[in-house]
């Protein structure tokens, strides 16, 4: 069986399209450059796999012999190859990690805001008392 296969540009590829890339990059003995030149036709890949791949979940940390590259993937890239299980599920998934992610890191942005808050006015507050000068405005005074 004999498959042409369609060159893209590379934003233009689906998370599945990425991941078949990078399973028969992980699985063959070509290289990333080879690979990538049979997906999109480009010369270069300049270090997409290898982004896409930590995107994805794969493991990047791989041993490389020669041209030949050998590469286990993290334990969640082992979730989406179950085969009972429809990709579109693994899709939601990662997704709502990546969602808890984006919680995680906003609740921290959260919390360092709220300790600047706190600084700052007890900054105020030592420098009204130290140096006798009102520096917070009054809200109930008229123009």
């Amino acid at each position: 069986m004999n498959k042409k296969i369609i060159q893209k540009t590379t934003k233009y590829f689906t998370t599945e399209e990425r991941h078949k890339i990078i399973q028969e990059f992980l699985k063959s003995d070509d290289t990333k450059v080879e690979i990538w030149k049979k997906y999109t036709g480009m010369p270069e890949e300049n270090g997409r796999l290898l982004a896409w791949m930590r995107k994805l979940g794969y493991n990047t940390q791989v041993k490389a012999k020669g041209s030949n590259i050998e590469s286990n993937l993290y334990p969640m890239a082992k979730k989406r190859a179950l085969p009972n299980k429809p990709i579109n599920s693994s899709d939601e998934s990662f997704e709502q990690l990546q969602l808890k992610k984006r919680i995680a890191e906003l609740e921290k942005q959260l919390k360092d805001a709220e300790l600047k808050a706190i600084a700052f006015s007890t900054m105020v507050d030592i420098a009204e008392k130290e140096f006798n000068i009102p520096i917070r405005k009054k809200f109930n005074t008229k123009p």
